[in-house]
């Protein structure tokens, strides 16, 4: 059989994940914080027919080059890619970006804690800010019942006004964003969650804009950082590549016909 009908074979697979790593891309257009994918491919092993190098011919001088056959391709691996997305305005007091490096912290309802750039917050019975899964904000921040406004700063200072001191500005909690040497190694767990790793390293925690942390904008929502023509034009890339690929079987399917129909 063919060697090259197992070598396309694993340039249509990659490319039908690079698909649907697009797709994924695509359809997270309009989610708050989503960060988009990007694939690295991998060439596989080769069948060394003559390496380079070697001692042949006169005097025993070695040639300079070898004979190499690949044996095709694989996804290496899949890197989220955490640049800051549009920060699109909403004038809702709960709604807050992260402009610049860091997450949010959360707590999932397994105990754990996650990291997530959406900030579309709200409050639950107990007067917590949450996410809109339900998942509180940590530390946790109560807010009044009786609140009548409420004010977030650039540090993350949460304060407002409630009915019982209506002139005079009450403190409610503080905010403290998070932040990953390496946060393409987080695990994304869904509902735009990420959780740490051994590859994303531990959380350094500190107030919205010191050492190197993104500061807060109160009343914007931070949009997602994919830009469609650029998925549309790797989409036509990928679709193009799963064709080529499935030509070089054609041929290999057309050459093995050949060989076989030699004896009629």
């Amino acid at each position: 059989m063919l060697k090259s009908l197992y070598t396309t074979a694993t340039g249509m697979k990659a490319q039908q994940t690079m698909v649907d790593m697009i797709a994924n891309n695509i359809a997270n257009v309009n989610t708050a914080g989503f960060k988009k994918s990007q694939a690295s491919f991998e060439d596989l092993f080769y069948v060394t027919l003559q390496a380079p190098g070697l001692a042949r011919g006169a005097n025993d001088s070695p040639v300079p080059i070898g004979t190499q056959i690949g044996s095709g391709t694989r996804l290496n691996g899949t890197t989220k890619v955490f640049t800051t997305g549009t920060l699109e305005i909403t004038d809702r007091s709960l709604d807050v970006a992260i402009d610049g490096d860091g997450f949010f912290a959360v707590i999932l309802p397994d105990g754990s804690t996650g990291y997530t750039r959406d900030g579309t917050f709200h409050l639950n019975a107990d007067g917590k800010l949450v996410t809109a899964s339900g998942n509180v904000l940590t530390p946790e921040i109560t807010v009044p019942n009786d609140t009548l406004e409420i004010s977030i700063d650039p540090e993350g200072r949460v304060s407002g006004r409630t009915a019982g001191s209506p002139d005079t500005s009450t403190p409610f909690g503080q905010i403290t964003i998070h932040r990953f040497v390496n946060p393409s190694g987080m695990l994304a767990v869904g509902a735009n969650v990420v959780r740490p790793t051994e590859a994303s390293g531990q959380p350094i925690t500190g107030t919205p804009g010191d050492n190197g942390l993104g500061t807060l904008k109160q009343g914007f929502v931070e949009r997602s950082n994919v830009q469609i023509v650029n998925e549309l034009v790797n989409l036509i890339v990928a679709q193009r590549a799963y064709e080529v690929n499935s030509r070089a079987i054609q041929a290999s399917d057309q050459m093995l016909s050949t060989a076989t129909n030699l004896s009629r």
